[in-house]
């Protein structure tokens, strides 16, 4: 088998013979009437007008496949809306243009190629084509059809050629956008007005994560990349007398790399003044059922290990009561010891040794035995440092989506109590002093604008995980680019 070097030696020679043959191997330009999706969809219409014996045609495409010898070849284009089949005869083809297609033409290389619109022996909608140009000659070749790209650091490192091969993994992306386009419309329908806030803080907040840091160089200051869609920034937006608004945005988290984490990845966050986190519920569900019934065509799942209907009832289920009922243990009444030696029990690694990071690990082991679709609600205040009480208890009116074992989304009947929100600050600020790198940043001038007044209001955000889980893949797979080591350090 040929090597690398000696493919794209061979390719630079026919190169040199497209430039020979007056070709411009890499126009600006070239015919194109038609996507191959607009012809496959017209077809009868444009047959009538651009057939064998009508006006000629231009589609354009990158070749997929070549087959055939001696005076017939079929190649089948590909331009990322379809794919079609272009015919070239060397009795309806220029001898010298048909000679130069033999000689000049790989697999993976682009073409305009202009004739007429008609169906093969065999059914197949083609073009028999009378006249080609290059668009784009290709110096390295595709990876082998059948196989594609087998190694997964390679296949996302060369995402581009992972796209041409994989149709599936091009789908996988036009949901994606089309899973934020529902979103998007769904809020909108509702009244909510489409915000940007800063990515850059000087405190990160709403949510509890390591962020990554970086300098300001014109004010000599420190900074950090935001770690949520502007939650602290569109609750300042409610203080100022906007009603509804959110915020589709990157976000990023300075934590570990595995298929189903990302440091840097999108979230949707809404803010809603006089609602409260029933009335949020509400919305979520229609939203959540939208995004299934639009995007993926359906409202039953299977993913991951469950099985779930989104449009089933969504139940309640209680953070507590649930982790009671999984492992024997109160979180709220349990202390430190008998959590880490119930963890221990349960064969589960935990991280710090303070109240909170236990709770959360506890819940987190019950969370994957729960297939939805429901509502979790009842969480300590420990776990929800920035969601109002219930009647001034340790619980608080928050709520998360549970489906296929995961939380897909977070809300709050929001705090605004600026005194009890700078005490849960100062809690949060030991935290910090104690070596918890993900505690939540205080920020003084949040509880300032809390003391000027912020209306009763209903907080919630999720993120591509929702997506991730629906289309039942890791959520690396669904990244259009997802981060990688530069190679030569790769270890």
């Amino acid at each position: 088998m040929a090597s690398i070097e000696e493919l794209r030696a061979t390719r630079l020679e026919k190169l040199a013979l497209l430039k020979k043959a007056g070709m411009d191997p890499y126009p600006s330009k070239v015919p194109r009437d038609f996507s191959l999706s607009e012809v496959k969809n017209r077809f009868a219409e444009l047959e009538k007008i651009h057939g064998e014996k009508g006006t000629s045609v231009s589609v354009a495409g990158r070749i997929m496949a070549i087959r055939g010898q001696g005076a017939i070849l079929f190649a089948v284009l590909d331009d990322g809306t379809a794919k079609f089949q272009a015919v070239i005869k060397k009795d309806t083809l220029d001898e010298k243009l048909f000679t130069l297609f033999t000689e000049a033409i790989d697999i993976g290389d682009m073409l305009s190629v202009s004739g007429g619109l008609f169906v093969t022996q065999r059914g197949e909608q083609s073009i028999l084509v009378t006249s080609w140009i290059i668009a784009t000659k290709a110096l390295l070749p595709l990876p082998e059809k059948w196989h594609g790209i087998q190694d997964a650091d390679e296949r996302y490192r060369k995402r581009y050629l992972d796209f041409i091969m994989n149709p599936e993994l091009r789908d996988l992306i036009y949901k994606k956008s089309q899973f934020w386009s529902v979103t998007r419309r769904i809020l909108s329908q509702n009244g909510f007005l489409e915000v940007e806030t800063p990515t850059l803080e000087v405190t990160t907040g709403g949510a509890e994560a390591t962020p990554f840091k970086t300098h300001h160089n014109d004010y000599d200051l420190d900074v950090y990349m935001r770690i949520s869609v502007g939650e602290l920034w569109q609750k300042r937006l409610m203080a100022g007398g906007f009603p509804k608004t959110f915020e589709i945005g990157r976000v990023y988290r300075n934590e570990g790399s595995s298929p189903d984490h990302l440091q840097e990845f999108t979230n949707m966050e809404f803010y809603w003044s006089y609602a409260d986190f029933e009335d949020g519920m509400k919305l979520v569900q229609e939203l959540y059922q939208a995004i299934a019934t639009e995007v993926f065509g359906t409202t039953k799942f299977t993913t991951r290990g469950h099985t779930f209907d989104l449009a089933d009832e969504w139940k309640k289920v209680d953070y507590v009561a649930e982790i009671e009922k999984q492992t024997g243990l109160n979180v709220i009444t349990a202390s430190e010891i008998d959590m880490k030696k119930k963890l221990d029990e349960l064969k589960t690694k935990y991280e710090g040794d303070n109240k909170e990071r236990l709770t959360d690990t506890l819940w987190k082991y019950c969370r994957k035995n729960i297939s939805g679709p429901a509502f979790l609600v009842n969480h300590p205040l420990l776990v929800s440092p920035l969601a109002k009480s219930v009647n001034g208890t340790q619980v608080a009116q928050m709520f998360q989506p549970l489906i296929a074992g995961s939380e897909v989304g977070r809300g709050y009947s929001e705090l605004n109590d600026s005194i009890d929100q700078k005490e849960r600050f100062d809690a949060q600020r030991k935290l910090i002093e104690s070596g918890d790198t993900e505690a939540m940043m205080p920020d003084d001038e949040f509880v300032e604008m809390l003391e000027h007044g912020m209306p009763p209001t209903c907080g919630f955000g999720f993120g591509e995980r929702l997506f991730a889980i629906l289309a039942d893949k890791p959520l690396r797979e669904t990244q259009t680019f997802p981060l990688m080591r530069p190679k030569e350090d790769k270890k």
